[in-house]
């Protein structure tokens, strides 16, 4: 697919949510973020661990970081910071614990980004929504790129 300044897809299980997250871990280069929002429970450390895992190792420990805030991996040709923001009491201590510093080395994965005040330029914001009325594991999605994820390819198809 084409990310235009918004695109939706439909995930029918934590398999698709993981594919999607390798599908993205391949697309995302130096200096983006991804943002990943929606409800507790929606799937966005689903999609977290497997991104991680694709620009690591499959068998790579990936907590959540909802505790330490953060976790810096060593990708491969890529290092990646996973920034949890649900606990944070201010915008600015993202950038205390190192938002800036990730972007400048490598990539950031945000959850729950609303948390700040701004979002870094270059960004794919993921939108995670479990479908109502319908079997409890499927969800929508609704991509919107911004800066240079605009008009890039992503390797995700049914």
């Amino acid at each position: 697919m084409i990310l235009d300044r918004q695109t939706e897809v439909r995930l029918d299980g934590e398999a698709d949510t993981a594919r999607l997250g390798q599908a993205l871990a391949a697309a995302l280069q130096a200096g983006e973020a991804i943002c990943l929002s929606g409800p507790l429970g929606a799937g966005k450390s689903t999609l977290a661990r497997a991104l991680i895992r694709a620009r690591t190792r499959p068998d790579e420990d990936v907590p959540s970081p909802t505790f330490t805030l953060v976790q810096f991996y060593e990708g491969r040709g890529l290092p990646i910071a996973h920034f949890d923001l649900y606990r944070l009491t201010s915008p600015d201590e993202a950038y205390e614990i190192g938002l800036d510093e990730a972007l400048e080395d490598g990539a950031a994965l945000i959850e729950w980004p609303e948390r700040l005040d701004a979002l870094p330029p270059h960004r794919l914001e993921v939108r995670i929504t479990p479908e109502t009325g319908a079997d409890e594991s499927v969800r929508r999605v609704r991509l919107e790129a911004h800066g240079a994820w605009e008009g890039r390819k992503v390797e995700f198809g049914s």
